[in-house]
């Protein structure tokens, strides 16, 4: 019998598998998709996330990011800065990423399985995971999250729906910040990801176009001067568990739920996640981890709430930036109290 099942091999998933093979665990990763999996996502790793990868012995090849700046929308509108005190981030393709991570995979010897997973039951002191028995599940399968619904874990999410859209352009990076384009209506996230391309994340409401959004950025839009690719869409992003847990079942990333894209954190807290999880498992003490998640994710969720809930309004999303600028102290602040390293609970 194996001691962990990890459903999904994205970046969350692989480093679940890695952590398992450290702590002596026996563990399989069951992910039907194959080669470097691609995400519409930013794709900028906060100092968090390149913390925990490290601790891996993972470092994608990427671009480093110093901090993260807000810009009006507008030309010649108003600019706020905050670096980053806790070291620097990564700009990284998410393809670049996924290979670091299966690499590691493969040389740790961790067996990944063709398959999704498809059946859950529990079987008193095992699962029973599509016929075969395991000690523990690990859910790391993404938003939608298939095992969050086969264990009764989905809940329905109200109010405002956001999606992500996003294109890579061919050039070189005119920054070594992560910038953060604001109009009445969207967001604009430009991460350098490499010498010469630039990654462009778009977030705004259900039906919204990629070329129809990117047009509210005049700034923007001359800045971009090189080949697109193709668009790539995730979303709805908000997304929402009931529990962080079922018995032998655990979620990790953002199969236990995510608020929005908006801060950028969402990898991070999933590494973080991943290896308290099987901390927890490893200790004969599953049981523990729904709390200690909560308790990495609270100033995450937190802020985001916030932020998310305030910037629905649009005069607030007119005066964000602005009040930024002139309060530089308090942007710093709140950059780099979700910049920083995710906690280690006891």
């Amino acid at each position: 019998m194996r001691d962990l099942v990890v459903a999904g091999g994205g970046p969350v998933g692989l480093a679940t598998a890695l952590h398992a093979h450290r702590a002596g665990l026996s563990v399989v990763v069951r992910e039907p998709r194959t080669g470097p999996i691609d995400k519409a996502c930013g794709e900028g790793l906060m100092p968090g996330a390149v913390a925990e990868l490290a601790a891996l012995g993972v470092h994608p090849h990427g671009r480093e990011l110093t901090g993260i700046r807000y810009l009006d929308g507008r030309a010649g509108g108003p600019v706020a800065t905050a670096r980053f005190a806790h070291g620097p981030g990564r700009g990284v393709r998410r393809t670049v990423l996924h290979e670091a991570l299966a690499e590691r995979v493969a040389a740790a010897g961790i067996p990944v399985e063709p398959s999704a997973v498809t059946t859950v039951a529990d079987a008193g002191d095992h699962l029973l995971v599509d016929g075969e028995p395991a000690r523990h599940l690990v859910a790391a399968d993404g938003l939608h999250s298939p095992v969050r619904r086969l264990v009764g874990l989905d809940a329905p999410v109200a109010g405002r729906r956001r999606f992500g859209l996003r294109c890579h352009v061919r050039q070189a990076p005119w920054t070594s910040y992560v910038e953060v384009h604001w109009s009445p209506r969207a967001e604009a996230y430009v991460t350098p990801v490499d010498d010469d391309l630039v990654g462009v994340a778009v977030l705004g409401d259900a039906g919204s176009r990629f070329a129809d959004l990117i047009d509210d950025f005049p700034v923007l839009q001359q800045r971009l001067v090189g080949a697109r690719t193709r668009v790539m869409g995730a979303g709805p992003l908000r997304q929402r568990a009931r529990a962080r847990s079922a018995g032998r079942v655990l979620l990790v990333g953002d199969a236990g739920g995510y608020v929005d894209a908006l801060t950028g954190e969402g990898l991070a807290l999933g590494l973080a996640q991943a290896r308290v999880a099987v901390a927890c498992l490893a200790a004969g003490r599953a049981g523990r981890y729904d709390g200690l998640a909560r308790r990495l994710g609270v100033r995450h969720e937190l802020l985001t709430h916030a932020l998310l809930r305030a910037t629905a309004h649009a005069t607030v999303r007119r005066r964000l930036v602005p009040a930024a600028s002139r309060l530089p102290w308090l942007f710093d602040t709140a950059v780099n109290q979700l910049a920083r390293p995710v906690g280690r609970p006891s």
